[in-house]
């Protein structure tokens, strides 16, 4: 009596052969080419503009006769309320030409004994607040002057004269280009796991409609399947982030609009990736287990709504708070729930002030997690990824078989 010979490989070899599959088919799909290239070119085009953004005046203004002397004060006084303002010698009339033309935003006229300013139509509100900050210091001074007093001396004490803050814990000191590499890194995380979150719903429930799945599983077992999927497109999504992230980083440095050591922006993608993975990989179970309930590309939305909800989440709630609050107790709190580490832990870390038990805690609850979700998503899968025709019912799916 003929026997009928093994099909059936290796428990790794057939994960290693679904996800080679995945990985080859998608790398070179033009949905992935295109992605990847428009986004690269968006990360470009964003910094390009920041380098020109970046690093200008507030406004351009003209000094003239007397108004000369009053060059370096005015600098000073924009500094110190937070503007900057560029400054050029010229004579009045020229000056005027120059107002009218627009190369100019004002031209300060006069002895210099107080304000008075030429402008086209109407002044910027932060110049005149500005100017009317110098005015004000203009008769302080003369003021000083007219009591026998010196304006320099009494200027440089009131200068030195500060509050003597002490606060009850260190404050982290925010820096600005660390709020918008967290906000950039949040928006990456959360199309990552948006997009190849569902690519794996959706690659289920292609397989499952077409039949496919049942010749894949004469030779290899669902979980080997469910596995190998997972892991082929979270390859193609860290090939993705990392050569975003890595080039964005890279353009950032290069042009100058980054300003941060290249030490803390390679934690930055490094961390990113970690976050890719651990994210991915716990939503990405989930997704293929809901996907495998149904036959249809149109019911996907339905099923994986739930668990995508918190991805979206995370992402607003990071995006809406994080800018203008970053040390949020709300945010740090639910930055190691699992269920929202993914989307805001990377956040923080990119920001900094991360405490390192936090973001150690965060990472072991999320590996506590995934082999809960291994086992539980395995079986949904496995009772549902051969039932063609209506959806399954999730605590049907649940049960043994």
């Amino acid at each position: 009596m003929s026997s009928v010979p093994d099909v059936r490989v290796g428990n790794w070899e057939a994960v290693g052969l679904v996800a080679g599959r995945e990985i080859t088919g998608r790398l070179k799909s033009k949905a992935f080419i295109i992605t990847t290239a428009a986004t690269l070119l968006l990360l470009i085009g964003f910094s390009l503009v920041m380098k020109f953004v970046a690093g200008g005046s507030d406004a351009t203004v003209g000094v003239s006769g007397g108004s000369v002397a009053l060059e370096a004060p005015l600098k000073a006084t924009a500094t110190s309320i937070g503007q900057t303002i560029d400054t050029r010698q010229v004579d009045e009339a020229a000056g005027r030409a120059q107002v009218d033309s627009g190369d100019l935003d004002a031209l300060l006229v006069g002895d210099g004994s107080k304000i008075v300013v030429v402008v086209k139509k109407e002044i910027d509100e932060k110049l005149r607040n500005t100017l009317n900050v110098l005015a004000g210091q203009l008769a302080l001074n003369q003021e000083i002057t007219d009591l026998g007093g010196d304006p320099a001396q009494v200027g440089k004490q009131v200068a030195d004269a500060k509050a003597e803050v002490r606060p009850m814990e260190p404050p982290f000191d925010y820096n600005g280009q660390q709020l918008v590499i967290g906000m950039i890194a949040g928006i990456l995380i959360y199309m990552s796991l948006l997009i190849n979150g569902q690519s794996v719903a959706q690659g289920v429930v292609e397989e499952k409609s077409s039949r496919v799945v049942e010749l894949l599983l004469a030779t290899i077992r669902p979980w080997q399947l469910m596995l190998g999927k997972v892991v082929g497109i979270g390859v193609v999504g860290l090939v993705q982030m990392v050569v975003i992230g890595g080039a964005g980083i890279a353009v950032g440095l290069a042009t100058g609009v980054l300003t941060i050591s290249v030490s803390a922006a390679v934690g930055t993608v490094v961390w990113l990736v970690v976050w890719f993975l651990l994210g991915f990989f716990a939503y990405s179970l989930v997704f293929a287990a809901l996907g495998a309930l149904v036959s249809r590309q149109e019911d996907i939305g339905g099923v994986i709504t739930p668990p995508l909800m918190f991805v979206i989440l995370g992402y607003v709630l990071g995006i809406s708070i994080l800018p203008s609050d970053p040390g949020s107790k709300l945010i740090e709190i639910l930055s190691m729930v699992p269920l929202f580490a993914p989307t805001l832990m990377p956040m923080r870390l990119a920001m900094g002030g991360v405490p390192a038990w936090e973001a150690g805690l965060a990472v072991v609850l999320v590996l506590a997690l995934i082999p809960g979700l291994v086992w539980l998503s395995g079986r949904i899968y496995r009772n549902a990824v051969t039932r063609s025709g209506a959806k399954v019912k999730l605590r049907d799916a649940l049960r043994a078989t």
